[in-house]
């Protein structure tokens, strides 16, 4: 993991390479929409098991088929690399 501290303004350059992935209240967001809430289940099952081994938690929403994701570093309250690194892994899971 990259240990370097990243401004705000290097985050939202980061951050806008995500696909789809935006920023609100100073955290990562992204919406996805899968064919079933079964489909749904599999793939917040997947982000647990990635977000566990990076230690490092998103809030996940789930509405049948669809999920939530707002990646941000509880403990600065704000987003920083390590939720980028996260989307990005997410990312690979999503195709």
């Amino acid at each position: 993991m990259n240990m370097k501290d990243y401004t705000l303004p290097e985050l939202k350059e980061l951050a806008a390479k995500l696909s789809n992935w935006e920023i609100e209240e100073n955290c990562l967001r992204k919406d996805f929409k899968f064919k079933d809430f079964k489909a749904a289940m599999a793939f917040m099952l997947q982000v647990a098991f990635i977000s566990e081994n990076a230690d490092h938690h998103p809030e996940i929403i789930n509405i049948y088929n669809q999920v939530i994701l707002k990646l941000q570093t509880h403990t600065v309250k704000s987003m920083t690399i390590k939720d980028i690194e996260l989307a990005e892994k997410i990312d690979q899971i999503s195709i």
